[in-house]
């Protein structure tokens, strides 16, 4: 079969959230919690981009029924 490959990397499987949070040190769950706030942020943006252009489109074309 072709799509085995003897020199591919093995799959690594993922482990549940509950399960990756109990094996993380410390500092490792502080820089998880950074980048997730950096994520949050970026959400929080473009919603208010979202927003502000569902309020122009509303200014010119009136609100949708």
């Amino acid at each position: 079969m072709l799509d085995d490959d003897p020199f591919a990397p093995p799959v690594k499987k993922v482990l549940p959230l509950a399960q990756q949070l109990e094996n993380a040190s410390i500092d490792e769950l502080l820089v998880r919690i950074e980048k997730l706030k950096a994520e949050i942020g970026q959400c929080e943006q473009a919603i208010q981009a979202k927003r502000a252009q569902r309020a122009a489109a509303d200014s010119v074309f009136g609100k949708p029924s």
